[in-house]
């Protein structure tokens, strides 16, 4: 049906016509489909070169659940009197970006749902009533959710509950450093074994001195805005400048949450 909801498939087609440099209207032409689905597609999976078909799909999948009320499941409420359909759009959209960052859907759920709780923290069977999955499910995105230091378990009794710490983004961005630290000193043992002399000696020494270099600068970055936050818990965080809205961002090696990091503009001569 011309106005249904897309088929993987068609996510497919729309995924090679962007990659094509084809417009919207063009993809829905060939698809026979109405330009506004297109483009709506599009814009809230990524753009035309952030859409990936299998994220949309997830995306998607996980839209669709949100929406099925849960039997016996009481009405909503916001969170400390937030709109409760206003909450639902922002974590909805919270999840998908995850998603076309590279985080699993899974992890994305629970993430979303750890972020937008008051305490900041749930246990397991609440994370399993609220996602409607199993108690292996929950416990796998924790685990993989741990591994990066987004995540931390704390025994109530005998039931597990599920902490965010009020500084997730520091905490990733350091078990983001340490992947760093693991690719430069590797790399430098590869190259002093072929020689810094040799092609592939050469090349796994500038490597090392990449990873060095990006350590060395994230780790500064990361010291200098925990800093600024807890010396100033109450107040708002500095205005973002021309230099810092554009970020140098490095993606997938070495990135242990499967997304890309910004790094800041520092001293090329550190």
């Amino acid at each position: 049906m011309p106005g249904g909801r897309l088929t993987y498939e068609e996510r497919q087609h729309v995924a090679a016509g962007l990659t094509a440099g084809l417009s919207c209207a063009e993809i829905a032409r060939r698809l026979g489909r109405p330009g506004s689905t297109i483009s709506r597609e599009v814009a809230r999976n990524g753009g035309a070169r952030g859409y990936r078909a299998n994220q949309a799909q997830q995306a998607t999948k996980w839209r669709a659940r949100r929406r099925e009320p849960h039997p016996g499941t009481p009405p909503a409420t916001g969170t400390d009197g937030c709109d409760p359909q206003a909450q639902r759009e922002f974590e909805d959209g919270l999840v998908a970006m995850m998603i076309q960052t590279g985080v699993p859907a899974m992890m994305a759920r629970v993430l979303t749902c750890l972020f937008t709780s008051d305490t900041g923290s749930i246990g397991s069977a609440g994370l399993v009533a609220r996602l409607q999955v199993s108690p292996a499910s929950v416990s796998k995105a924790v685990g993989w959710l741990e591994q990066r230091g987004l995540v931390r378990r704390e025994r109530d009794g005998r039931r597990q509950r599920y902490l965010i710490d009020d500084s997730p983004g520091y905490q990733a961005w350091q078990a983001s450093t340490q992947s760093m630290v693991r690719w430069a000193e590797l790399t430098q043992r590869g190259a002093e074994l072929f020689g810094n002399t040799t092609p592939v000696g050469a090349r796994l020494h500038t490597t090392s001195q990449f990873f060095q270099h990006l350590t060395h600068d994230m780790t500064q970055a990361a010291e200098h805005w925990r800093q600024t936050l807890s010396a100033r818990p109450s107040a708002p965080p500095p205005p973002i400048t021309d230099r810092q809205s554009h970020p140098r961002v490095t993606h997938g090696v070495g990135d242990p949450a499967g997304a890309g990091h910004a790094t800041r503009d520092t001293d090329p001569h550190h």
